[in-house]
């Protein structure tokens, strides 16, 4: 893929860039370098190659969920002003 030179003004007017036409030949050049370096990565085979998040091999640490407090609903809302079998109960907002 290559980009003319409309594309370039485009890209300018859409990116909110003001692109003088004396640039317009050298930015014209550096896109199409750039689009060129993507179009050979689309071209390395990587079927077999898992997705990576890094480059350095990681493992999430993780922890076993335990459920340490709970089990008295009605504490809970003891204060609210308004409860109904132990929910808060709050005012509609959307209409």
């Amino acid at each position: 893929m290559s980009v003319d030179a409309d594309t370039v003004r485009r890209i300018g007017r859409l990116a909110r860039i003001k692109i003088e036409e004396n640039d317009v030949e050298k930015l014209q050049g550096e896109l199409n370098v750039i689009l060129g370096f993507v179009d050979q990565l689309s071209e390395v085979d990587v079927s077999g190659v898992e997705p990576m998040t890094s480059v350095a091999p990681m493992a999430l640490r993780r922890r076993e969920d335990q459920i340490t407090d709970g089990g008295y609903p009605e504490k809970i809302v003891a204060n609210a002003p308004l409860s109904e079998d132990d929910f808060f109960m709050v005012p509609k907002v959307v209409e």
